[in-house]
């Protein structure tokens, strides 16, 4: 679509939703390029401005443009697909091409209260390590990892270096730690003032928040607490049609 069909049944704002997205998405506005002004996209297509501030607002909401007050509008960076599987921030960020990094931000160990005993199956009170970090990708904050591990299983990762390296490396290494199953849990949040200065956003911005059982010969290892950027990650998910009965 390039141009605004007056007499079809998809409002105009949206038309020009889907020419600004195809321009995207083709390159024709690469990231970080400002988008035509409000006025040349009224005079380029016949629109009213408030129609275009609507078809703009939309790609803005959705992450796919960002305002700079007083600059203009401009493309944003793709979001990144959140993995589906047992894979760690340093492996997913090296397949993509990108250079991952970790901040510690606080390592502590905890009596195992009602809640991580159930998680982990172990006695009240059994000592539990808990790494916080800062994770990036290029030097940008993406998430917050809050890793709870049986203290048994690596008993001085504490007193080891972590700062950008792999913990799930570094269990692996060390301790012979090799996750072979997980589950894991995706829920919308809004950042707290803690998170959104870490992660670099304005507090209540929309956040994923992950809950990621880890296992290694069927004994729960790790449970995982993360806290990712809404606007710099989606979940995707291939879908099957159930087979039909005979």
């Amino acid at each position: 679509m390039t141009t605004i069909d007056p007499n079809s049944p998809v409002p105009k704002y949206f038309q020009l939703r889907a020419i600004l997205l195809d321009m995207i998405e083709s390159a024709e506005l690469p990231v970080d390029a400002p988008i035509p002004s409000e006025r040349e996209l009224c005079a380029r297509y016949g629109l009213s401005r408030m129609t275009v501030r609507q078809g703009v607002d939309h790609l803005v909401s959705e992450g796919r443009l960002y305002r700079v007050p007083g600059k203009g509008t401009f493309v944003a960076r793709p979001k990144i697909e959140m993995p589906l599987r047992l894979v760690s921030f340093t492996e997913d960020m090296l397949a993509r091409g990108m250079r991952p990094g970790a901040i510690d931000l606080d390592r502590r160990t905890v009596p195992a209260d009602a809640r991580l005993a159930r998680t982990f199956e172990v006695e009240l009170g059994t000592p539990i390590h808990v790494v916080e970090r800062l994770r990036t990708a290029d030097g940008e904050p993406m998430a917050l990892e809050r890793a709870h591990i049986l203290a048994s299983l690596a008993p001085d990762l504490l007193d080891r270096r972590l700062a950008d390296r792999s913990l799930y490396g570094v269990l692996e290494a060390v301790y012979g730690l090799v996750f072979d199953a997980g589950d894991q849990t995706i829920d919308a949040g809004l950042a707290d003032a803690t998170d959104a200065r870490h992660l670099q956003i304005p507090r209540g911005s929309a956040v994923l928040l992950l809950r990621r059982r880890s296992f290694t010969n069927g004994t729960c290892a790790e449970l995982g607490v993360s806290t990712y950027r809404a606007d710099r990650y989606q979940v995707h998910t291939a879908l099957g049609h159930p087979p039909t009965r005979a």
